[in-house]
């Protein structure tokens, strides 16, 4: 039997965050906190207006159907996850946040946390990039300059690509990742590629529309630049649509629906030679540590949201290198509870 909280948070960020489908200013997020027998978890959902979901529309969702989450027995989190993927079909993120919550206090029960449940080390997950939102190149090499990082992913879409990536590149010996979050077309990249590779690009996120499978195709067959799919792969179904047209997928906890389907598409992409990026969606602290449990089974690690937002949620999460420390991970098996302001 659980009782069920939750707090809906607007959260600044450093700077606004722009990339080619618009600016923000702030990040609405959805905390929620599962209370098991005195076992406390929390889970964390962000908006994104992308894909048409707001925190008010989860915090309804969840009142109208609070009475079965408070009656639903905890066994073990997979179960807990297809109880809540039917009752909510069309709210994935709120799926999300509340699975997060219930891995959270299936760790604290067996009182490990869920990379040991998992045999993971973490010290075998790879860095964290650092998000560049579009902006004037001026400002683009501010914030690098304000925070030195080994990784880059630097947000494109505009006409000015090119020119800035070549003075991005010029003022850093960083490794860069580009993330066109569908702002390209298929000709636009093609021009582009020759010059992404002099510049030693790792990858390039999403560069065309969703739909455009054949296209993506194209530019994972004119380059040795892994070519990632974020929008085309939302959920497990997605994983092996994308093969054979991608390099490699980007997988978010959030659009998923929480760590259950995480875990099996990261065994899915496994199977069929996916490279896997574990990527953010702006979560704080507390959707982060759900991340970097899984951290270890990435080939790339986008986890950056803490240090994006001038403010957050609970714990904050230390990083070294942009590595994030396991001794500062609050939740998911490492504290008894969090304390939400």
């Amino acid at each position: 039997m659980f009782t069920i909280r939750y707090w809906q948070k607007e959260l600044a960020f450093e700077h606004p965050f722009t990339i080619s489908k618009g600016t923000k200013t702030h990040q609405s997020t959805l905390v929620v906190e599962l209370n098991f027998r005195g076992i406390v978890g929390y889970g964390e959902a962000p908006a994104i207006a992308y894909y048409n979901i707001s925190t008010d529309q989860m915090v309804a969702d969840l009142e109208a159907k609070r009475k079965f989450i408070e009656s639903f027995s905890l066994t073990e989190p997979k179960r807990f996850w297809h109880f809540l993927h039917h009752l909510f079909t069309a709210n994935p993120f709120l799926v999300c946040a509340l699975d997060m919550a219930g891995w959270d206090i299936y760790g604290k029960l067996r009182r490990r946390p869920l990379y040991e449940l998992w045999n993971l080390n973490l010290n075998d997950a790879p860095p964290s990039d650092y998000t560049i939102g579009i902006d004037s190149l001026d400002k683009m090499l501010y914030k690098m300059n304000a925070h030195p990082a080994p990784i880059y992913k630097i947000k494109v879409g505009t006409t000015e690509d090119l020119e800035k990536l070549i003075a991005i590149r010029k003022n850093t010996n960083a490794v860069i990742r580009v993330d066109a979050n569908a702002g390209w077309n298929l000709n636009q990249a093609l021009e582009m590629l020759p010059v992404l590779e002099q510049l030693g690009v790792e990858l390039i996120e999403q560069p065309l529309a969703k739909e455009d499978l054949e296209g993506s195709k194209v530019l994972k067959e004119k380059t040795s630049i892994p070519i990632i799919a974020d929008e085309s792969c939302v959920g497990e179904k997605d994983v092996e649509k994308c093969a054979g047209y991608f390099s490699g997928i980007n997988i978010k906890l959030t659009k998923c629906s929480g760590i259950t389907p995480a875990l099996e598409m990261i065994k899915k992409a496994r199977s069929l030679d996916l490279k896997i990026m574990l990527g953010c969606m702006n979560e704080s602290s507390i959707g982060t540590t759900a991340l970097a449990h899984l951290a270890p089974m990435a080939d790339f690690l986008d986890a950056d949201g803490p240090l994006l937002l001038k403010e957050g949620v609970g714990t904050p999460i230390e990083y070294s290198q942009h590595r994030l420390m396991p001794s500062s991970l609050p939740g998911l098996g490492f504290m008894p509870s969090m304390q939400i302001l």
